[in-house]
């Protein structure tokens, strides 16, 4: 599992964003470093409608310390397209819809009952402009949102 003072993997993915362009995390950290990666199950269901929604509700402190955010699911970007507008973010959705990076950060999680298998934990890494994982938090219960203020002072601190 990737953790403070990791390297951050770096990965291409579709962004959601209202159109669907490609991001590359890397690239992207020469221009918005510190980028705040917020991992989270599935789109349109309850805590993660409610955690996307808090980090759009204090938008406007990542920005002051000209922090990103972006999402991050296994939703396709069409759904994370759908997700941003019923919700009003105004950040990108990352799409990794083949595991590929939930896999590379080592936050897979099955919903056996459900018969869901490898989504996100819902986590959040905070990453500087050298590509260093400056703040990590990952729960292994999806009814926990992140302690906000803390994703808020490490993004604070890497900026």
């Amino acid at each position: 599992m990737s953790e403070t003072g990791d390297s951050a993997p770096d990965f291409t993915a579709p962004l959601a964003n209202g159109d669907v362009d490609s991001f590359t995390l890397s690239e992207r950290l020469e221009e918005e470093a510190p980028i705040v990666l917020a991992f989270f199950p599935a789109a349109f269901t309850g805590v993660c409608t409610d955690e996307m929604c808090t980090f759009q509700s204090r938008l406007a402190e990542f920005e002051n310390v000209n922090a990103s955010v972006y999402g991050v699911s296994r939703d396709s970007p069409f759904t994370l397209n759908e997700f941003r507008d019923q919700n009003d973010l105004e950040f990108g959705l990352i799409s990794d819809f083949n595991a590929e990076i939930i896999t590379d950060y080592g936050i897979e999680m099955d919903f056996e009952d459900l018969g869901v298998y490898g989504v996100a934990k819902r986590s959040v890494f905070v990453v500087d402009d050298s590509g260093e994982i400056v703040y990590s938090w990952v729960s292994d219960d999806p009814g926990v949102e992140p302690e906000y203020v803390e994703v808020e002072a490490a993004a604070e601190d890497a900026a």
